[in-house]
């Protein structure tokens, strides 16, 4: 049997791992494999993954690189080389605390660890902005360790989130969000009480608040292949995310922008700070200064990033030319005019307040200018048809319901 020459084992079974797997299918027709610990319906109920391997003890980190051994052992002689991808905060983490011996049997583009606890860990982060020139918004930071009181001066509302995502996660409570937005001192105190009740025992981020409904949100894709050379950025401006309290800051529709700049400026701190793979940069557009606040980079592609896919440029593609056939390219900025949605129209019409941007839905539409990666044609599945027809209408009932 001859073997092809790569086969993408995909690590994670939400939206990410589906637009991930449709991107392999539709650039090379491959079906990838997927490893998960949850069934999820978006992959579950889908045809596009060859198989999906589930273990509960995934996100174990004592379990996790041995699972992926006998995946890569089940697999290993169907192609020359194995692309891993992962496809969440704690997937990725694990793949990169286990580097050294998952390299025996992937291929994978990722930072190493010291420069991920600088990303991922909001006080080291910010101390890299402040010295490469990116801008933030003012943030101070509360020690969950302490029994001290909140006591800083700041202007309010503030949003109020955890500086350790991951951790976050593992200590669910009631009344937990992804963000809080407060209005004064006392909630302030209350919402760091609740959450060291939960056990969580890392930095809060407490942060200037600024103004502006989701189309101040801005998000920047950029892929900086295995030699540091950065290939693509791209600019976004955000229509809708999702307005749930487990689920703010997911982007659910975004429009293609350019703004070289701050494409500049973004490339030019990756590359400083020695990066590699994807990092998917959350920001938001301060009307008071006029200027573009970095709250994070993800270590990793984004589950609204198959928006790049759209103008050219497929996830997947990235990874293969880098990893598999080492292709020179240089970096391109991505130009275009894009509108990714996995809301149905009627919830961009309804909930979509400024005018601008409103103008510019019509127009994509019209133009058929619009993708929606979970629409994927060549998924044939009649069950995830109805679940997806199904999640569209819940999805008006969640933005007429939630207000952010």
């Amino acid at each position: 049997m001859t073997r092809q020459p790569f086969l993408p084992i995909i690590v994670g079974t939400d939206i990410n791992a589906y637009n991930m797997a449709i991107s392999f299918h539709e650039e090379y027709k491959i079906r990838p494999i997927l490893v998960g610990k949850g069934v999820l319906p978006f992959t579950n109920l889908s045809n596009i993954p060859r198989a999906i391997e589930y273990d509960k003890k995934l996100g174990e980190p004592d379990q996790f690189a041995k699972i992926l051994i006998s995946v890569a052992k089940k697999y290993e002689k169907e192609a020359e080389k194995l692309i891993l991808i992962g496809t969440n905060d704690l997937y990725v983490r694990l793949i990169i605390e286990n580097s050294a011996i998952l390299r025996d049997y992937f291929v994978f583009n990722y930072i190493d660890e010291t420069l991920m606890n600088d990303l991922q860990i909001k006080s080291n982060f910010y101390k890299l902005c402040e010295q490469y020139g990116i801008d933030i918004p003012t943030t101070v930071f509360y020690d969950c360790k302490t029994d001290s009181q909140f006591e800083t001066e700041m202007m309010y509302p503030v949003i109020i989130k955890p500086s350790n995502g991951i951790e976050y996660s593992r200590h669910p409570f009631e009344g937990q969000a992804k963000v809080f937005k407060v209005e004064n001192k006392e909630e302030v105190q209350q919402v760091i009480d609740m959450i060291k009740n939960s056990g969580y025992q890392e930095e809060l981020i407490i942060q200037d608040y600024i103004p502006g409904d989701d189309t101040a949100m801005w998000d920047s894709v950029v892929y900086v292949n295995s030699k540091g050379e950065t290939q693509l950025v791209s600019f976004a401006q955000v229509v809708l995310q999702e307005h749930t309290k487990t689920a703010i800051g997911n982007y659910t529709a975004l429009i293609s922008r350019y703004n070289e700049e701050v494409m500049t400026k973004l490339r030019g701190f990756l590359e400083a700070v020695g990066y590699r793979g994807y990092g998917n940069f959350d920001l938001k557009y301060d009307e008071r200064d006029g200027k573009f606040k970095v709250f994070e980079v993800n270590i990793r592609q984004g589950r609204s990033s198959y928006y790049i896919n759209a103008m050219g440029h497929n996830l997947a593609r990235n990874f293969v030319e880098d990893l598999i056939y080492d292709i020179p390219k240089p970096c391109s900025y991505l130009k275009g005019d894009v509108l990714f949605s996995v809301v149905p129209k009627i919830v961009l019409k309804k909930f979509v307040y400024d005018e601008a941007v409103k103008k510019d839905i019509r127009r994509l539409i019209l133009e058929k200018k619009i993708v929606n990666p979970l629409f994927y044609k060549q998924d044939k599945h009649f069950k995830r048809k109805i679940y997806m027809f199904i999640r569209q209408v819940n999805y008006y009932k969640k933005y007429k319901q939630n207000v952010w």
